[in-house]
This record gives C-alpha cells, sequence and structure tokens, in this order.
C-alpha cells in the first residue's frame, strides 16, 4: 500500500486561524448572533390564525433554523477541539462560555417555534405537510410539534434554558475543569511522572499485572482526593434535572433520553432482558482469561490486560494502513473517505500531557469536515478506537446532502456506525491472520468489546437508574455513590470480578453530560444494532455500501423502529432480533477458550 506519510496531530488552523486566539472565530460566533436573531425576527411574522397560504413564513423559519444549527455546530466542534487538545487553555474555556450563550438564545428561538407548529390546527396541519417543500422534513416537523406539547410554557421552558447556562450546563463545565487538575502518578524505568489521566488510562493495558493493579490504586485515589466536588457537581447537574421533569410532570427520568434517541421503552427493557439472560458466554471468557494471566479471578485492571505479545503494538502510521487496509473490505467509499481524514490531517493522536481523556468525533457541517480526538498507543484497543472515531466521521460524510433539519441523528444510532466501522476492523484483520498469537490477541479485543457495551454499560445503566431514584430523596453523598456503583458493577459484571472500580462514577465523565441524559445505553444500542446491519454486510459483500448509505441517510429522519424494519426487516420491541445479536456479540469466545486451552 502507498501511502503518505501521516501526522499524529490535526489540523485546526483550517477551521479558524488562531486557535483560542482566533479573531475569525469571533467574527463568525457574531454570525451566529445574527442568523438566530434572524430567526426570532421570522417567528414575528407568525399570523393568528395560521393557514397554508402562510407557508413561506414557516419556509422562511426553517431555513433560519437550519442555518443555525449548521453554524452551532461548527462553533461548538471547534471549541470542543481547542478544549480537548490542551486542558489548560483558558481561553477556549472563555470561548465554550460565548458558545454555550449562543446555544442557549438558539434553544429558546427553538422553543417557540415548537409552540407555534403546536398551535397549529390539526386539519391544516396535514395539509402543511402535503406541500412539496416539506414533504422530506414531515418527521421532524412532527416531532418538533408533539415535544410542544409535552412541556410547560414557552416562558417558563425559555427561564429554564437560560437558568440552565449557570446551573446546570455550569456544573457540566465545572467537572470539565476538575478533571483537567486530576493528575495520576506513576512510575516508569525508576522516574516518577504525574499522568494526565488520559496518559494514565492507557497504561490499564500494560502486560504487567503488578503495574496495572497498583495503577488502579492510584487511579481511585487521584480521582477520590476530588470526590466532594465530584459529587457536588453530580448531585446538582442531576437535581436541576430532575426539578425541571417535577415541573413538566414527567416521572420517569427515562423519558427525555428515550425521546432524544428516538425509542420505545418497550424496546430498551426488551434489549436489557436478552443481555441479562444471556451473558454465561462472557462470564466463561473471563474466567478463561484469568486462567491465562494465572489469577483466580480477573480484577477491574485486567480486563483490558493482554493476554498476546506479538504484533500487539503499532506505530500510528502502521494502525493507519492497518484500518485503511480492513475498510477497503467493504467499499471504496468508506476507503476513501478514510483516506481522506488522514490526509488532511483530521485527527489528534499525539501522546503528550494536557489531552483531555477519551475519544471523540466532532462534526464540522458548516465546512464538510469532521475531527477526531483520541491518545494513540499502539494497542489493539486504540486501532478499535480509532476505526470507531472513524466510522462516526464517515456517518457524518454520508449526510451531507440531508437537509439540515434531518442530519441531527441520535446517540444510539450514530454509535450504529462507529460500532460497524470497528467490527469491519476486527473480524477482517482475523480472517487475514494466521499467527496463533496475534489472532488470540485479536480475539480478546473484540471479546473485551462485547464485556464493555454488554456488562460495562449495563453496569452504568444500574448505577444512573438507581441513582436517579435515591437523588428524587435528596443529596446523595459521595461514599454512597460509590457504593450505588459498586453495586451496579457486580450486577453488570454477574459479580464474576476480583476487584471493582467504586470511583467509576467520578472518572467517567460520560454521568456529567447534559445534551444527553443516561449517556450509556445507546452504546449498546448501537453495537448490537450494528451486528445486524454487520450480517447483512457480510452476505452481499461491497454491494452492501450503498444499502448501508441509505440507511445512514435515514437516521435523523425516523425513529429506531422504523429504522430497523425499513431496512432490516426486524422488529426491535421483540426477543428474536437481540437473541441473534448478542449470539454474535459472543460467538468468539468458544474459539477463545479453545487456543488457550492448547
Amino acid at each position: 500500500m502507498n501511502l503518505p506519510t501521516f501526522s499524529s496531530k490535526w489540523d485546526l488552523e483550517t477551521l479558524f486561524k488562531g486557535g483560542s486566539q482566533s479573531e475569525e472565530f469571533l467574527i463568525y460566533l457574531k454570525d451566529i448572533s445574527v442568523s438566530i436573531n434572524q430567526l426570532n425576527q421570522a417567528t414575528l411574522k407568525w399570523p393568528n390564525t395560521f393557514t397554508c397560504e402562510d407557508v413561506s413564513i414557516l419556509e422562511d423559519i426553517l431555513d433560519s433554523m437550519s442555518n443555525s444549527i449548521v453554524k452551532l455546530e461548527q462553533a461548538n466542534s471547534f471549541v470542543g477541539c481547542l478544549q480537548a487538545q490542551n486542558t489548560a487553555d483558558t481561553e477556549a474555556n472563555i470561548l465554550r462560555a460565548k458558545v454555550t450563550d449562543l446555544n442557549t438564545d438558539f434553544s429558546k428561538a427553538i422553543l417557540k417555534v415548537d409552540q407555534l407548529l403546536g398551535d397549529i390546527e390539526e386539519g391544516t396541519w396535514k395539509q402543511v405537510l402535503k406541500q412539496p417543500e416539506l414533504t422530506d422534513l414531515t418527521y421532524i416537523l412532527n416531532e418538533m410539534r408533539n415535544q410542544s406539547k409535552d412541556k410547560l410554557s414557552v416562558e417558563k421552558e425559555q427561564l429554564i434554558q437560560q437558568l440552565s447556562v449557570d446551573g446546570y450546563i455550569g456544573w457540566e463545565q465545572l467537572y470539565d475543569l476538575l478533571v483537567s487538575k486530576v493528575q495520576i502518578p506513576f512510575t516508569e524505568n525508576g522516574v516518577e511522572k504525574s499522568l494526565s489521566v488520559g496518559q494514565a488510562y492507557n497504561k490499564f493495558s500494560d502486560s504487567n499485572r503488578k503495574v496495572r493493579k497498583e495503577l488502579l490504586g492510584k487511579w481511585e485515589a487521584g480521582w477520590g482526593n476530588q470526590k466532594e466536588l465530584f459529587a457536588e457537581a453530580l448531585n446538582r447537574l442531576s437535581g436541576f434535572r430532575l426539578s425541571v421533569y417535577k415541573e413538566r410532570g414527567w416521572e420517569n427520568p427515562l423519558k427525555e433520553p428515550l425521546a432524544i434517541n428516538r425509542m420505545k421503552m418497550e424496546t430498551l427493557d426488551m434489549m436489557w432482558q436478552v443481555i441479562s439472560e444471556n451473558k454465561q458466554p462472557l462470564i466463561d471468557y473471563m474466567n478463561q482469561k484469568a486462567k491465562v494471566l494465572e489469577v483466580e479471578k480477573l480484577g477491574w485492571y485486567d480486563l483490558e490486560a493482554p493476554i498476546a505479545e506479538a504484533n500487539s503494538v503499532l506505530s500510528y502510521q502502521e494502525g493507519a494502513e492497518f484500518i485503511i487496509k480492513q475498510f477497503s473490505n467493504f467499499g471504496p467509499l468508506l476507503t476513501n473517505f478514510t483516506k481522506k481524514a488522514f490526509e488532511k490531517n483530521w485527527i489528534e493522536a499525539e501522546d503528550r500531557p494536557n489531552k483531555a481523556p477519551g475519544g471523540f468525533c466532532t462534526g464540522l457541517p458548516d465546512t464538510n469536515e469532521s475531527r477526531i480526538f483520541m491518545t494513540y498507543s499502539g494497542t489493539p484497543s486504540n486501532i478499535s478506537t480509532l476505526a470507531h472515531e472513524l466510522g462516526h466521521a464517515f456517518h457524518s460524510y454520508a449526510m451531507e446532502d440531508v437537509h439540515p433539519l434531518n442530519s441531527d441523528y441520535a446517540m444510539n444510532v450514530a454509535e450504529t456506525a462507529s460500532t460497524f466501522a470497528e467490527m469491519i476492523v476486527a473480524d477482517a484483520a482475523l480472517k487475514h491472520t494466521t499467527n496463533k498469537e496475534e489472532r488470540l490477541a485479536l480475539l480478546d479485543d473484540k471479546l473485551q468489546r462485547s464485556v464493555a457495551m454488554l456488562m460495562n454499560i449495563h453496569s452504568r445503566f444500574l448505577f444512573e437508574t438507581a441513582f436517579y431514584e435515591e437523588r428524587k430523596q435528596g443529596y446523595v453523598s459521595s461514599d454512597r455513590l460509590s457504593e450505588l456503583m459498586l453495586n451496579a458493577q457486580k450486577e453488570g459484571y454477574s459479580d464474576s470480578l476480583e476487584e471493582y472500580h467504586p470511583l467509576f462514577w467520578a472518572s467517567k465523565l460520560h454521568f456529567f453530560i447534559t445534551d444527553v441524559p443516561f449517556y450509556n445505553f445507546p452504546y449498546t444500542f448501537g453495537y448490537l444494532f450494528s451486528l445486524g446491519i454487520y450480517a447483512n454486510a457480510l452476505e452481499e459483500g461491497q454491494d452492501f455500501e450503498e444499502k448501508y448509505i441509505a440507511l445512514l441517510k435515514d437516521t435523523g429522519s425516523m425513529s429506531v423502529e422504523d429504522l430497523a424494519m425499513k431496512h432490516l426487516s426486524v422488529d426491535l420491541t421483540k426477543k428474536d432480533f437481540w437473541e441473534k445479536a448478542v449470539k454474535m456479540a459472543t460467538s468468539d469466545v468458544e474459539e477463545f477458550i479453545s487456543l488457550t486451552n492448547c
């Protein structure tokens, strides 16, 4: 494969020159403010009684909405990149506050639009949706109209949005600042270092169990040093959320995340039921891995432990070439897009201090680009993460010609594209290796992912479910939060581990995200849903890429149940689909056990 040398540092200068000091970006923020003002002005032209003759007014509103959405997403993504690449960049934090204010102004404007749509007489509404200009927007317009009927008055909802800047969202941003101060001490080659949480986390895949175990203790201590502050942030954030739910008359904390993910409660319940009934193969895998590591039971710090050394570390260049090669077995569009992402320096993968933990992909719709963030150290897990984020980027690419109002796909289907990309890389690698050690390492990496999606994520869901019930009664102490997390982990992992991570509630930023409450179950949904798509891809080969893109294009304009029925002909509220998906997720256990018994 004749490819250029790829940089492990991304290029943000092509977006806005000057980073957090960018004058271009400040001008761009002013343009967004003008766009939102135009939206507000357009709503003032709304007639007292809306008729089909007033459709042009609605079209003007939707145009202003679309323009604001594109620019706000561009701004949010740029600032998120600045903050992630350097947690000590205080100017980026100031820019975040400016963008947050604009997001709030836009949300307040949308509340007014929702109400205007909700006030249209039912017969007139049906006629409005038949207008050729609006036919493609039927789903999103109905969704907006129905949302207005499920909330408080516009004035109260706008007040909630305004208060959230210094309340709800403020606590999330405080958490991000606290995380940037967490340092984990680590001794390497006799030298004591102070690692960022992103750097430290990668050490959990170290081949030395003593190192991993020692790290978990220091990891817990590092987060424990500020556990009271983290508990305060989590309690206040969730308290704000629950207070809003109470005013709206929403009793179930899952009402909002299910609506955001366009998903039925029956689907979620069925998914977790099937998973709970079918964890034994994963328990068998973990017990076998414990034998390989010559311990009685795995500890939390063993979950990502390598069990094979052969070719287990690839340079960034080697990892990139590996992914491109495996994507080429699926289809040319995904392959060419991935080459472009590497060549255009859309990826930040360098291992250095002051980077934020974790990985993400963020879309930049105004320039039809994406940016991917992670800390790369060459492990199979890193390669999976990189493929995962490239899947997100390809999803955005597939939606480029979709109307902006139909491009806002939910987290659960977003995770479908990313997980699908992971599986392409993992399975293609397995098919092309003849080395036993290499095959074992790849199998282990795949099964680690299944454990994460079906056990780790389940424990997060169980924790949040229990936490919100207790939070309704009052403040939940840091020690109690750790108890709830320990209980959830024991249930999620079927009590199969020797040691757990009680302070996971503090170290996992997903619990502090305000955009999507219950930032957990969509991962598992996406993982299993992608298995159904992947099964079709295996049957049809490269001919499937066109159908795959058609499915991705629909992700922002229908419920997940309708999406599954249209493209996979399956009912997500029934057991059949989930049982087949879980079986696929655990299908490598027998081979893993066989190889490690030899």
